[in-house]
């Protein structure tokens, strides 16, 4: 089946949009920083797709320096310092509207496709990751994804199905039919675009549509829609062993994987060393600085928000702290007397999964 989109639109209305942010932004200012692109608008999702959009531009900048011959790029002091300036960078955003308007225009379209077309919008970010590294990829990325992220990530640390992209593709598809009558609805993700411009969900999708999505020509998307007749075998049939395996799949990401029975909701250090020495990180440990010195802009507001109560200060402090802990096992004592129960964290949250993560790096065996 075919879904009709007027592209004419989107176009239009995402430069509008574009126009009378920066209209707004830029009247008494010349550059924006990177914290007031996190809080720009009041759509989350179009905040962080630009700051996706310039972290992509920066590795491609990297990607070109690293080509040089003359240097050995995989060197860990040399991968560390690397970390380090990328992180200094992060920190010292500084765009002209000249540069900035074509961004929010992007990630204004972007925004949109994903609100209506979730399973198109995560296969073709799949297609852009490099092959042999989807995983890596969606864990880079997994912090910019704030619509419909339940479609996708799980299948970050709960990886069956293969390195090939054809069942990532496969899984996407799949597991959107388990979980969708859960997703919010595209009408309430749209509506946060509407104190800057209203945006007409029936005329984007309307019958003067000047071009369409081809659900048939995207790799697996066939559970989305489906044109079978009664005579026809309907294409959910074809995706049932994947969506059995989805199903599996998304019960085990339910379990707590930070606790054991003796942690009594406090997070078990054992578990988390156990967890993360299967990831990539296991070769990056005590590479890290001071953390408080280590993260990024996006990290830095995303724990700041989701894990410290919005208080930036307090997050400063827990840094320091963890710093100056001396081992893994003595940080994670830590956090468990200080901040787990005392500000109700989610332990299995993407929040708590990407902070615990630095501190592991953090501290060498």
């Amino acid at each position: 089946m075919t879904v009709q989109i007027n592209s004419n639109y989107l176009e239009n209305y995402s430069k509008e949009y574009a126009q009378i942010v920066c209209d707004r932004f830029f009247s008494d200012r010349k550059f924006i920083s990177g914290q007031e692109i996190i809080q720009l608008t009041n759509s989350t999702q179009v905040n962080f797709f630009i700051i996706k959009r310039l972290f992509e531009l920066w590795q491609e900048e990297l990607g070109k320096l690293k080509s040089n011959p003359f240097f050995d790029y995989r060197d860990i002091t040399v991968h560390e310092a690397l970390t380090q300036f990328m992180n200094v960078l992060s920190r010292r955003i500084k765009v002209e509207r000249t540069h900035f308007q074509p961004l929010v225009k992007e990630a204004v379209s972007q925004a949109i496709h994903l609100a209506c077309f979730p399973v198109d919008f995560y296969q073709s970010e799949i297609q852009k990751a490099p092959s042999g590294k989807i995983n890596d990829y969606l864990k880079e990325n997994r912090k910019y994804y704030k619509w419909h992220d339940r479609v996708v990530t799980f299948l970050i640390d709960k990886a069956g199905f293969g390195q090939d992209k054809d069942s990532y593709l496969k899984a996407i598809a799949a597991n959107y039919q388990v979980i969708r009558e859960n997703l919010e609805s595209e009408n309430l993700l749209i509506a946060t675009l509407g104190d800057i411009r209203p945006f007409d969900i029936d005329q984007y999708k309307g019958a003067d549509s000047t071009s369409s999505i081809e659900k048939e020509d995207l790799p697996h998307s066939e559970p989305i829609v489906s044109s079978a007749t009664p005579e026809e075998e309907p294409v959910i049939n074809k995706e049932e062993p994947i969506l059995e395996e989805v199903k599996v799949a998304v019960e085990e990401a339910a379990k707590p994987i930070f606790q054991s029975p003796a942690a009594k909701g406090n997070l078990d250090s054992m578990a988390l060393k156990s967890h993360f020495s299967a990831q990539s990180y296991k070769g990056m440990k005590g590479i890290l600085g001071e953390l408080s010195e280590s993260l990024a802009l996006n990290q830095r507001f995303m724990f700041t928000k989701e894990l410290f109560d919005g208080n930036a200060d307090l997050l400063k402090h827990a840094l320091k702290s963890i710093d100056q802990a001396g081992s893994f096992d003595a940080a994670i004592e830590l956090i468990n007397s200080r901040y787990v129960s005392e500000l109700d964290w989610e332990t299995d949250s993407e929040a708590v999964r990407e902070f615990l993560m630095l501190v592991y790096r953090k501290y060498p065996d």
